[in-house]
């Protein structure tokens, strides 16, 4: 190995840390961290100075993935939701602060408890469950002391408890009907009466994000959100809750991505997503937004790459984030606003390579077919000329997605083994304005796959990819978008790779969670409206005009694309003596979770495009 070739394992084994989340006294910080290979819950000291000596202290010890994790507001108790095998079957626990004791409330595998809040007291809990019925979410509150449980809430769709009222008499539901149309409640915990605040829209977008309980200058009791009603970006609003009536107080030509306050709603954080990458402010509001007062922000100080997961301490002096960038690992970071002191609250290890090693993208646009100007990332070797590479057409999921510069142990080693990787946000993406992002429903879906055929292209003209060594790889329905491409353009790649992608759309649509199907038919059609077109459109029923090698990767568990559609397509491609190579795990579900695993699959990925994509010989 020389001092700048480093093995895939290396790649793999950079760690990350998320999800934090303050102590009630704000002496402590949870976050989440995938050390030992799977996310569990860990702590460290917040005080600057403590957290860049401190060792983090690894609280939960489950082996399985840890999905959330939330200090009570009144003591040392936390709220976590975990799953086993990737199954996202999530189950609620609480655990001390200190790791000694992790109790399970449910214990139901078959069924979903998610979304749990904390009563402002620290005595309730609200979630959500499926447990009436698998397809629908209704509301609980459980009494934490006695164990009571009662549903607060019946209701045949899909709802989410985002938090309780400070008065903890309500609680704040959203109710989604796709993955651009949703709305708020009010649901009064006493005596179950529900209140709605935002209008129900058939059609276009109306989402309401975020949304923060405070109060406007005159002492208004509202909610801060961020929405798209009847708009092209997610934009800042604020909602009286005495009219219900929702005004807009900010103009964006980008989406408004993240909204948070502080708990006394005197303090606003409000991030922006700029081209994909994050900007964030900050904004004292304690008079309302109107009569806002910038305040210091940190961001001179910290590296380009995306903020999420923005929570404010109890006492509102301090802001904790996650801070993804694409050459670096993901990291908890604080700012003390009063101060004005920057900390990086948790180091990650980067798998002994140095971070100078870690390629940063260009954001580059190339035209499509209707002459409209694709964004992309481009990742090329820092030691090779971007001349004739092997390369890589790296797709999203979603389809209400979009990618972005965080780290990708993958991209990283491809370009580190001299590959050009090109991260298209192919139309349908978000991020772009509501009509970008409607440009592939339904019967435009293939338009979509047309954008990845022009991406090749636009690599192969500009003299950076040898148009016979082209790739194609992506993951959930950036697998699909891989099926399609190499069944709809076979002549321009040279390999694909599939990651638990769609390959049936019929066959998808039966058999995913059922809590999900009503959501996938509002963005791809549904089986009674549009089965011909969907038939149509499903790469399987095209598979005979794959040419290219494949390799398709899958887990058993997976409730959303079942395993059945890696194996309809494998088998197709045995049938037909077209190479495939495939990876099925017995405990993993949508994507792979475990480093164990992980460590499996991707050489394994690498070895088949230098087989098939880099060691190709030009004709």
């Amino acid at each position: 190995m020389t001092a700048e070739t480093y093995s895939f394992e290396r790649y793999l084994n950079v760690r990350s840390a998320y999800g934090a989340s303050f102590s009630f006294d704000g002496k402590r910080l949870s976050f989440l961290s995938d050390i030992t290979g799977v996310a569990e819950v860990w702590s460290i000291p917040v005080e600057v100075h403590a957290a860049q000596s401190a060792w983090p202290e690894q609280l939960t010890f489950r082996g399985e993935r840890v999905m959330s994790a939330e200090f009570s507001p009144v003591e040392d108790v936390l709220l976590l939701t975990g799953d086993t095998g990737g199954s996202e079957l999530t189950q609620l626990y609480t655990l001390q602060g200190d790791g000694s004791v992790l109790a399970a409330l449910t214990d139901q595998p078959d069924i979903i408890y998610t979304s749990p809040v904390w009563s402002p007291d620290g005595k309730r809990i609200a979630y959500v469950s499926n447990e009436r019925d698998r397809r629908f979410f209704d509301v609980y509150e459980r009494e934490l002391a006695s164990g009571e449980t009662r549903c607060l809430l019946q209701h045949d769709g899909t709802n989410e408890v985002v938090s309780y009222s400070p008065d903890g008499k309500q609680v704040l539901v959203n109710r989604s009907e796709s993955n651009v149309r949703d709305w708020l409640l009010l649901v009064d915990t006493a005596t179950g009466e529900t209140h709605m605040l935002t209008p129900e829209v058939s059609e276009g977008t109306a989402e309401h994000r975020f949304p923060a309980w405070s109060v406007d200058g005159q002492g208004k009791q509202g909610l801060y959100l961020l929405s798209t009603r009847g708009r092209q970006y997610q934009t800042l609003a604020w909602l009286d809750l005495a009219t219900t009536e929702m005004t807009y107080v900010r103009e964006n030509k980008w989406d408004s991505e993240s909204l948070a306050l502080t708990p006394d709603g005197t303090r606003m954080a409000l991030v922006m997503n700029q081209n994909g990458y994050s900007k964030m402010e900050l904004f004292d509001v304690s008079h309302g937004y109107r009569a806002r007062k910038a305040l210091p922000s940190p961001m001179g100080a910290l590296p380009l790459g995306v903020m999420r997961e923005i929570i404010w301490s109890k006492d509102g002096k301090r802001l904790a984030f996650t801070l993804d960038s694409a050459n670096d690992a993901s990291d908890i970071w604080v700012w003390d606003v009063e101060e004005r002191v920057l900390w990086r609250a948790t180091h990650s290890a980067t798998g002994g390579i140095p971070r100078s090693k870690f390629a940063a993208p260009s954001l580059v646009h190339y035209p499509t077919f209707d002459e409209r100007q694709i964004p992309a990332f481009l990742y090329l070797p820092e030691t090779e000329q971007a001349r004739n590479l092997s390369a890589v057409v790296y797709v999203h999921g979603g389809p209400e997605g979009q990618s972005r510069p965080l780290y990708n142990a993958v991209i990283q080693y491809l370009v580190s083994s001299g590959y050009a990787v090109l991260v298209p946000n192919v139309r349908g993406s978000t991020g772009y304005g509501y009509e970008y992002q409607s440009l592939d429903d339904v019967r435009l879906r293939m338009d979509s796959v047309r954008d990845l055929q022009y991406a090749a292209l636009w690599l192969s003209e500009r003299g950076i990819a040898n148009p016979k060594r082209i790739a194609v790889m992506g993951g959930s329905y950036g697998g699909f978008m891989v099926l399609s491409a190499v069944t709809t353009y076979p002549d321009i790649w040279a390999a694909g790779v599939d990651i638990v992608g769609i390959a049936n759309f019929v066959t998808f649509l039966e058999n995913t969670g059922p809590w999900r199907r009503k959501n996938r038919e509002a963005e791809y059609g549904s089986l009674e409206h549009d089965r011909e077109f969907l038939e149509q459109i499903s790469p399987i029923r095209s598979v005979d005009r794959i040419t290219a090698p494949l390799f398709v990767v899958h887990g058993a568990n997976d409730p959303r694309v079942p395993v059945g559609e890696a194996e309809q397509i494998v088998a197709a491609l045995q049938q037909r003596n077209v190479p495939v190579e495939y990876l099925r795990f017995a405990d993993e579900g949508h994507g792979l979770i475990k480093r164990a695993n992980r460590l499996v699959a991707y050489p394994a990925i690498a070895r088949f495009l230098d087989r098939y994509v880099k060691d190709k010989v030009s004709e």
